[in-house]
């Protein structure tokens, strides 16, 4: 981090180094009561203003009567607060500038204090600190910062934060500290990491598409693609499991310029009841985005499975199926998504459904878009999410990426943290030479450029402060350069 920070935030209260904690000496909690948090505000005045004379009257802020602000307290069991923090999104000029008012998926701790007399043996310092970095990641944070006093520094690198530049605030030596979120890079690992080595030894559909969701099928203009759905997910929701399995195959379709012309199903139910509601939802998608079903498999008395493969013929105007792994260093990245609808009932901050609602010709304009657009390099945003899709098309494309946070389009109703990691219903990540004017686009989807591809690897997040941070440390899936 470089610069200075020219709004306050402090963290104090110095290192503890102790051997033993007594579990039941305490709990940290969030301050929901009147009283949690007076006494809190109670605690900072005598540590700030009385102890260290940080302020001449008071430390309070507009970070305080901000709504999103949490506030975490660390209780004994007579109910005396020994300590307590606070969370937020950041208050840095440049991130509030960018937010315009909403989460960036930027958030810094500030104001931790610690009353004199649980300084001593209890660690209620370190246990706050835990608390706030878990706090921050389920609020969805992507990145978690603060700027603490320099007698703390050893505190922070022994509880993994990173440190970074020195800081002079209020007269008093600090040093800007940063906690590694891991969301998107366990994320990754989770969905995609295996697929390297698991998929090695296939034949594939040939040098440039190694890695992509469909493939070219030789001696041909067809693209075929194939996904299964969860069976949990046909389980719990059988007709919205039969939608998607529409959905995420011409997506796969429409990410390599081609136009969806029939599709096959395989359907494995515990009975008939169960798959003819499975077999709704697939028939509402496929007469929505007009695809026939040209056939498939139907078995009965066995546990939920779904898979869909679709076939698509290439756009006129392409001389070739747009590759994921087209890019190359210094090629601009762009986002084109359609940020309408909402979050699936049931699946918040995992899956937002922007395709249930539209117009079957709605649906079907979106077969234009990557010919409108003739990028070098396409996919769409999977269950990796945006920023592991994107990890995927700049590994592919042999190279890293940096995505510019504040410039991804966002629906209102989501937070940057769940956007940027959640199946979207319908995104595209493009790369492109030179920007394409969008005036082609279906007017309900939103585009813009936000980032670019970079030599070496793995993805990178730029912030409104021009720090980047790192979000996947490497390739995705181990198939290495298409």
């Amino acid at each position: 981090m470089s610069g200075l920070l020219a709004h306050e935030v402090v963290l104090a209260g110095g290192p503890r180094f102790t051997a033993h904690v007594d579990a039941e000496a305490y709990v940290v909690v969030p301050a929901e009561t009147p009283a949690d948090l007076a006494a809190y505000r109670r605690l900072r005045r005598d540590v700030f203003v009385d102890e260290q004379s940080m302020f001449d009257a008071s430390d309070a802020d507009e970070v305080d009567e901000d709504p999103r602000t949490r506030v975490l307290v660390a209780r004994a069991p007579d109910g005396e607060v020994l300590g307590g923090v606070r969370l937020h999104p950041s208050a840095h000029p440049a991130a509030r500038a960018a937010a315009g008012g909403r989460d960036l998926g930027w958030w810094s701790g500030s104001r931790l204090v610690v009353a004199r007399d649980a300084r001593t043996h209890l660690g209620v310092g370190a246990a706050l600190v835990r608390a706030a970095c878990a706090s921050a990641e389920e609020a969805g944070a992507l990145r978690f910062d603060a700027v603490v006093q320099a007698q703390n520094e050893v505190l922070f690198r022994r509880l993994g934060w990173t440190v970074g530049d020195p800081a002079t605030l209020h007269g008093r030596p600090h040093v800007r500290v940063e906690w590694p979120i891991g969301r998107v890079q366990r994320l990754v690992e989770a969905t995609k990491a295996p697929l390297g080595g698991l998929l090695a030894d296939l034949p594939g559909a040939g040098p440039g598409y190694v890695g992509d969701d469909g493939a070219p099928v030789p001696g041909s203009d067809l693209v075929a693609a194939c996904d299964a759905i969860l069976p949990a997910m046909v389980e719990r929701d059988p007709e919205w499991a039969g939608w998607c399995a529409v959905l995420v195959n011409v997506n796969d379709l429409l990410a390599m310029g081609a136009e969806p012309v029939g599709i096959l199903d395989a359907l494995g139910a515990r009975d008939a009841s169960f798959a003819r509601r499975v077999l709704r939802g697939l028939n509402d998608a496929a007469r929505a985005w007009g695809v026939p079903v040209l056939g498939g498999h139907t078995q009965l008395g066995v546990p939920a499975a779904l898979s869909v493969t679709a076939l698509g013929r290439r756009a006129p105007g392409l001389s070739a199926a747009v590759p994921g792994g087209g890019g190359r260093p210094g090629h601009r990245l762009r986002v084109t998504a359609d940020l309408g609808g909402g979050w699936r009932l049931g699946y918040t901050g995992r899956q937002w459904d922007s395709s249930s609602h539209r117009a079957p010709a709605e649906l079907r304009a979106l077969s234009g878009v990557v010919p409108a657009l003739a990028p070098t390099a396409a996919k769409d945003v999977s269950m990796a999410g945006l920023v592991g899709t994107t990890g995927m098309l700049a590994e592919a494309s042999g190279c890293g990426a940096v995505i510019d946070v504040a410039a991804v389009p966002t629906p209102v109703g989501a937070t940057r943290g769940d956007w940027l990691t959640c199946f979207p219903g319908f995104a595209l990540v493009t790369a492109e030479e030179a920007p394409r004017p969008t005036t082609l686009l279906p007017e309900f989807l939103t585009s813009a450029p936000c980032g670019e591809l970079v030599a070496g690897r793995g993805v990178g997040l730029r912030w409104p402060d021009g720090v980047v941070t790192e979000a996947v440390a490497g390739p995705v899936t181990g198939m290495g350069a298409a």
